[in-house]
């Protein structure tokens, strides 16, 4: 129990990040906009802001090449819905068919809703405000009205010219296929027949905060990531939370990939062997019940944007690997992440016969658990055998209990304890080093519990409808505190009276922990309680009953078998 408390203990501190509070909009609300990329021939030095307000609005120039309406386009495949307007030829929505937002609807992982005006996805940056506003607020002529991208994938092109010369161009490639979540941009714009550098306009970011559970605090963690940044940088992944990001808010240089997470899904440039420069911003946006903060980004790169790889969508692992093998790594499994993906792929095997991802957590536990039958036996065994020496080991340890630690007298004390181990053929640390062993693989399942997709919007029976959520009832996490006090009363230990009570504490600790955890994870360790429950009645069994000794004169442990 113990060694459990401080697996999760380290856990939450290391890899579970609190949730910012976000930040409550002022009397005077102001507009989030993102600061623009830098152009690629100015890497090195950051671009102005480009702020909405900053000039009043210039006579509309002539249309050469445009539209007269603004329109949508709807493009669509057997996994994404994505919803287009011709003006500024931006996304609006981009709808994952496959996973259900909370509305019950297709997920839209782009916020709908139009945060004071600013540019939405894709949009074009350049450094200069009026130019900016003028792209964005410029009816681009579309060559389709909607598109079906089936495997071979399809395009759309959206074009852009008017009597001042500026002239911009936006093609997009949608992959299809095997990479059903990429579209690939690519990007023209000049300014009096001269070339202009742009940089591309995530829009508000991505984010689906109000999945998030608890406080934050230790007895009631969040255990929904936030948005925040992520990149990819000799061979390192990198992420930032949104309330550091103002001081690490331009990152440049050989980025694999660089882009916004949450917990699930993934907004993501992939600009192959080009040199990326991004520019993050955090954006408050209004929440059913309170504001919520996304973060935004702008990428620009050294050279044209020329079919430039982007990734919209789930954190699903052969999905993330069909467009980058590194980008698997996007989901954080954590220091264990090379045990975690064959559990996956173990459970999604299992899944595929039983259909229900809950019996097939259940049924991969049982498996887990079976395989370390031998090691927690052994550890029973020899928590035993030192219960058993309990009177004698106390007995010892009354005779020297007076002296203080420095004494050296003390050092008697450990050796008769030594000569008592070393009699009875038992080693202090044989009980918790076989439980060790079987910490990685815990500690693995635990963190594919956490994060796998597969979970998300996964039901299970009766009230349980989400294995990502915290059950509603608080039925699971109940009964599992109640195995571990079970579990604890079943398990020999050498403790005295006054630790065990102490310790029957632990099982109230870990049922207000889990009473906001995922119900898929709460049902493993349920499960494995149950388990490990029934493993120390068949142990008691096979070993007996404890043995009861009294503690005899250090003079009669001298003496040998053979002489008694």
């Amino acid at each position: 129990m113990t060694l459990s408390f401080l697996v999760l203990l380290v856990y939450q501190t290391m890899f579970v990040k609190p949730s910012p509070k976000p930040q409550r909009p002022s009397a005077a609300p102001k507009t989030a906009v993102a600061p623009d990329a830098a152009a690629p021939s100015q890497m090195s030095q950051p671009a102005p802001a480009a702020s909405e307000s900053a000039s009043p609005a210039a006579p509309a120039a002539a249309v050469i090449v445009g539209d007269t309406t603004e329109r949508e386009v709807v493009v669509e495949s057997e996994f994404v819905r994505a919803v287009f307007t011709n003006r500024g030829a931006e996304l609006k929505s981009w709808e994952l068919k496959r996973f259900a937002g909370s509305a019950g609807k297709a997920m839209n992982i782009i916020p709908p809703d139009d945060v004071g005006g600013r540019p939405r996805g894709f949009a074009l940056r350049t450094g200069t405000a009026e130019l900016d506003e003028r792209l964005h607020r410029a009816l681009f002529r579309a060559s389709a009205s909607a598109v079906q991208v089936g495997e071979a994938g399809a395009d759309l092109v959206f074009e852009f010219q008017d009597e001042t010369g500026v002239r911009a161009r936006k093609a997009f490639r949608f992959a299809g296929g095997r990479e059903p979540y990429v579209v690939r941009v690519s990007a023209e714009l000049s300014e009096g027949g001269q070339s202009v550098p742009v940089a591309l306009d995530s829009g508000v970011g991505i984010g689906e905060t109000e999945r998030a559970t608890g406080s934050g605090s230790f007895f009631s963690p969040n255990y929904y990531q936030p948005p925040e940044a992520i990149l990819h940088r000799e061979g390192k992944v990198t992420r930032i939370a949104a309330a550091s990001l103002a001081d690490q808010a331009s990152q440049e240089g050989a980025l694999r990939y660089a882009g916004v997470d949450d917990h699930y899904f993934i907004h993501v440039a992939v600009p192959g062997d080009k040199r990326l420069r991004v520019k993050y911003d955090v954006v408050t946006v209004p929440g059913p019940t309170a504001p919520k903060q996304l973060v935004a980004y702008q990428a620009a790169l050294d050279g044209a944007v020329d079919d430039v790889a982007f990734y919209l969508g789930p954190k699903q692992f052969d999905m993330l690997a069909a467009t980058d093998r590194e980008l698997v790594r996007v989901i954080n499994f954590g220091i264990f992440s090379w045990m975690v993906v064959p559990l996956l792929r173990a459970l999604n095997w299992i899944n595929g016969y039983l259909g229900n991802y809950g019996w097939s957590i259940i049924a991969l536990t049982i498996l887990i658990n079976a395989v370390m039958f031998p090691l927690r036996h052994k550890s029973v065994v020899s928590m035993r055998k030192m219960q058993d020496l309990q009177p004698e080991v106390k007995a010892i340890q009354d005779r020297y209990a007076k002296l203080k630690m420095t004494d050296p007298g003390r050092q008697k004390m450990n050796v008769e304890l030594m000569n008592l181990y070393r009699e009875r053929g038992v080693n202090p640390a044989s009980g918790c080093v076989p439980m060790l062993l079987t910490f990685p693989v815990l500690f693995a399942f635990y963190s594919l519990l956490s994060q796998a997709i597969e979970l998300r919007g996964a039901p299970f029976f009766g009230w349980i409808h989400d294995l990502s959520r915290y059950d509603p009832l608080f039925v699971t996490p109940l009964l599992m505190g109640a195995t571990m006090v079970w579990q604890q009363k079943l398990t020999p230990t050498s403790a005295d009276p006054t630790q065990q009570k102490v310790m029957m504490f632990m099982p109230i600790m870990f049922t207000f922990m889990f009473l906001w955890a995922p119900s898929g994870l709460v049902i493993y360790w349920l499960v494995s309680n149950v388990w490990a429950i029934g493993q120390q009645y068949l142990t008691n069994y096979m070993i007996g009953p404890p043995r009861a000794r009294a503690a005899r004169p250090p003079g009669e442990r001298r003496v040998k078998k053979g002489d008694a």
